[in-house]
């Protein structure tokens, strides 16, 4: 007689599921994570539970009998893998070692660890980091005649960036620099040479960079042999937050689950924010177009926000026109209407979100559960300035306030220079702008000017002639001129191109120089500016410091691409006006549009009790006061979502008077 018997997993028990899956999740996480085999689109509306439906689906898996070999789950964070192969482990008595999980490059490592000679690399390669690439891209530079002069050709940090866009979007450096970096355009051929020169220096000496564990793994996969292993070899794919997904990303998931189509990709195109550093949402949305016959699951009961909140965000998305349509349902109870705020200017803007958050904090609300978002950094200065004047700690995500920034405060040592020629420090921080300056050369250079030469007298390196000759103009240029006219010829100037070469966010840095001149139009000498923001810099470090008196408490501020994820009791969405939020360069394309009113759908559906929305009716401009139009995005919601609040001494209300 034949026996046949089965060798269970270790620690795996008899019988049928552990897990009652239908008491754990509700009806259409359920739909979800029990959904038969074939391609599964997830759309997870925001605080749907989407971690939880991705992780009961590998249980369900894993208790349907697909050994853990077979599962790849793709993340974007290791942080993300670990806490769901975590949670996982908590439901089953299984060993999951086996199951692959991580991000797009660990993943893309563990192939390249095996078949790196396919690609023309030994399997011993090193991955060098962000600072090593950007050495071997500087000596390239060397290599392709590169004059290091030229202050208008980009630096390492710039190229290494440029380079990786267009390792993402499978494009040409030709085609990043005409989207993104316009103004190095004419320099495309030596760009190209530098990068042609930087990928041979990589294979020569055996290495990788962050980008190449992708493109590399990527070009294994287009290989019909290993492409037909992996696909034998993984057959469930899950990914997460697919509406991130760059070309790059997209392909590589497509290479492995083509083949049999079970891929789960979990994701919101109504939260497609970054297509800025390469992330389409046309992945997302034609996704039941490459794999026909797609299940799409909606995951629409919300348990962050209450329902008012809720109303107004599906208002909102809803203007988009290419999208998967949901409508997200609260089973949280009632609560107050999202407030609409109209304000004078950015003054009384800041005024009021201060004296609300004081109001809150007295009436029991923790400082850290308060947060300020914005569409770009240079929106939240007035914030700051009233912030550290009321002593309320805040921190914001990027970890510096605006005028710790580099570029702000090297502006402002420009100005400080010529107001007071004996301010060392200011002097050694410009010098050191300047290429084949260091700490040392830069002394010999202050040792001159202390000891009485003039700055054009001072003796610089060839390597540093052109660049200090152009810095002893601009320091003649701006005497006795206004400070924001000083802050305008500094720009303009060679600091400019400076900006431009040395950082990969070029654009939004000169915007945040520009509210530097507007600034500095309320100031009628460069003496009381310059004071002003010596006395902010001082007042902000009393305001940290003070943050032991509230146990760690303080208020989070942040632009939104940075607060996607989080989540507060109450939320202040600031400069809601055309121009800046939507942002002028976004509002030139209908998808640069649809896009910017998705990051307000994001911004609002992070407020979880109480939301406020706050337009000023004037800015500060280079001619006085210029009149701001509500966001368009305020003026499509309709007016029984909102309590329109009147502030005393706010008139203009626009479209919600």
């Amino acid at each position: 007689m034949r026996v046949e018997y089965v060798l269970r997993e270790e620690g795996r028990p008899a019988g049928g599921p552990t897990i009652d899956y239908a008491a754990e999740l509700n009806p259409e996480q359920l739909e979800a994570v029990t959904a038969p085999p074939g391609p599964i689109l997830v759309i997870a509306g925001a605080g749907s539970g989407k971690t939880r439906t991705l992780t009961y689906r590998v249980a369900w898996l894993v208790e349907q009998g697909v050994a853990p070999e077979q599962i790849l789950l793709l993340t974007f964070t290791n942080k993300a893998s670990k806490e769901m192969l975590a949670r996982v482990a908590s439901l089953l008595p299984h060993d999951l070692s086996r199951l692959w999980g991580g991000t797009f490059h660990h993943v893309g490592n563990r192939i390249l660890r095996r078949h790196a000679d396919r690609v023309g690399y030994p399997k011993d390669y090193t991955i060098l980091d962000r600072e090593d690439a950007e050495d071997l891209i500087s000596a390239s530079l060397g290599e392709a005649g590169v004059d290091p002069k030229d202050k208008r050709f980009p630096k390492p940090e710039v190229l290494a960036e440029i380079f990786s866009l267009a390792a993402n979007h499978r494009t040409t450096v030709g085609s990043i620099l005409k989207k993104q970096f316009g103004y190095f355009t004419e320099l495309e051929s030596w760009i190209a040479k530098v990068g042609e020169i930087y990928l041979r220096r990589k294979r020569d000496s055996a290495a990788m960079d962050y980008d190449d564990l992708l493109t590399l793994s990527s070009q294994i996969l287009e290989q019909s042999d290993l492409r037909d292993r992996y696909r034998e070899r993984f057959q469930h794919v899950l990914v997460d937050e697919y509406q991130d997904t760059n070309r790059l990303q997209s392909d590589f998931v497509d290479a492995i689950g083509t083949g049999h189509h079970q891929i789960m990709a979990v994701g919101d195109d109504a939260q497609s924010i970054y297509s800025w550093r390469g992330a389409k949402v046309e992945h997302i949305l034609s996704f039941p177009n490459r794999h026909p016959g797609a299940k799409v699951v909606r995951l629409e009961t919300n348990y962050r926000s209450i329902p008012q909140i809720l109303e107004l965000a599906n208002h909102a998305i809803s203007h988009n026109p290419k999208q998967f349509p949901k409508n997200l349902r609260a089973v949280r109870a009632a609560g107050v209407k999202p407030a609409m705020v109209a304000l004078e200017d950015g003054g009384q803007q800041a005024a009021f979100v201060a004296q609300r958050i004081l109001e809150l904090h007295e009436e029991g609300t923790n400082l850290s559960d308060i947060s300020i978002l914005y569409r770009a950094h240079f929106h939240a200065m007035e914030m700051q300035l009233e912030l550290t004047r009321r002593n309320i700690p805040y921190t914001i995500t990027s970890g510096l306030r605006f005028f710790e920034q580099a570029h702000i405060k090297d502006v402002a040592a420009h100005l400080r220079v010529g107001a007071n020629p004996k301010d060392e420090v200011a002097f050694h921080r410009l010098a050191r702008l300047l290429p084949g300056v260091g700490p040392k050369s830069a002394t010999k250079m202050w040792n001159e000017v202390a000891g009485g030469k003039a700055l054009a007298q001072v003796k610089v390196s060839e390597k540093s002639a052109k660049g200090w000759s152009q810095l002893v103009e601009t320091l003649k240029q701006i005497a006795g001129k206004p400070p924001a006219e000083q802050v305008k010829i500094v720009v303009e100037g060679s600091y400019g191109d400076h900006v431009r070469a040395r950082y990969a966010n070029a654009v939004n840095r000169l915007d945040d120089l520009r509210q530097l001149e507007d600034y500095a139009n309320g100031f009628a000498n460069t003496a009381d500016f310059l004071a002003e923001l010596a006395l902010l810099g001082n007042t902000e470090t009393e305001v940290a410091a003070r943050q032991g008196d509230n146990e760690g408490e303080a208020v989070r501020l942040s632009t939104v691409h940075q607060a996607k994820g989080l989540e507060y009791g109450v939320v202040f969405v600031i400069m809601l006006c055309d121009g800046l939020f939507p942002s002028s360069r976004a509002m030139e394309t209908e998808e640069g549009e649809e896009e910017e009113r998705r990051l307000f759908y994001v911004a609002v559906t992070r407020a979880k009790d109480e939301l406020y929305l706050t337009h000023p009716r004037l800015r500060m401009g280079k001619g006085g006061d210029a009149w701001q139009t509500p966001s368009r995005f305020l003026n499509e919601l309709n007016r029984d979502l909102v309590n329109v609040w009147r502030v005393k001494g706010a008139t203009g209300l626009g479209d919600w008077s």
